[in-house]
């Protein structure tokens, strides 16, 4: 329906952030921020009413269990096999590969990378680091990495987009399928969320 402009209206991004475990409540509070209509999903039949999905940091193996056990990874795979984009940050990131050295627990699969778990070691190991990523423009991301993982392998159909001095791949793309091994929403830095949302219109 046109707006009393005569423009037409433009539909708020519907983005879920799976709450089972993990800093969820950063990410929502980030969307809202920059406008999506942002809700915390904890059900499979959720995610048919969202136009994205963020996986946020936390302990892998947990969203694993819970995903599993609540039903969700047959739905997630449903609804990216439908064009839904998805966004793994952190333990989000180790939950969408497809492949995870030594972690028997249950993964989504979803996207063509390898990644291995706490690969810049423990919390104390903690750091932060400016990046160059293309998408978001001249001006580097500051990126925060908390027991971060590394992406180790990405299949011919993954575009890296951002990498450490040592070129350690800590953000790739796989269509609509995004992951970054560091925390965005734990800075002021709104960019990666709009990319995010960017990919939906993609």
């Amino acid at each position: 329906m046109p707006s009393a402009a005569g423009s037409p209206t433009t539909k708020t991004a519907r983005v879920g952030v799976l709450g089972l475990q993990g800093d969820f409540a950063e990410h929502l509070r980030t969307l809202r921020g920059i406008g999506a209509d942002a809700i915390d999903v904890r059900r499979p039949d959720q995610l048919d009413d969202i136009d994205g999905l963020i996986i946020p940091g936390g302990e892998s193996t947990t969203i694993g269990k819970l995903a599993e056990r609540y039903q969700i990874i047959p739905k997630l795979r449903e609804r990216v096999a439908e064009g839904m984009p998805v966004w793994g940050t952190c333990a989000g990131a180790i939950f969408i590969a497809k492949d995870v050295p030594g972690h028997p627990h249950p993964l989504a699969s979803l996207m063509d990378m390898t990644v291995e778990r706490n690969a810049f070691g423990r919390q104390i190991d903690s750091f932060e680091a400016d990046l160059d990523v293309e998408p978001l423009g001249p001006k580097p991301f500051h990126a925060v990495f908390i027991r971060a993982p590394r992406i180790s392998r990405v299949g011919p159909g993954v575009e890296v987009l951002a990498r450490l001095g040592d070129g350690t791949v800590v953000a790739a793309r796989q269509g609509r399928l995004l992951a970054t091994s560091f925390h965005p929403e734990l800075t002021h830095d709104e960019r990666f969320h709009r990319f995010f949302l960017s990919l939906g219109k993609s």
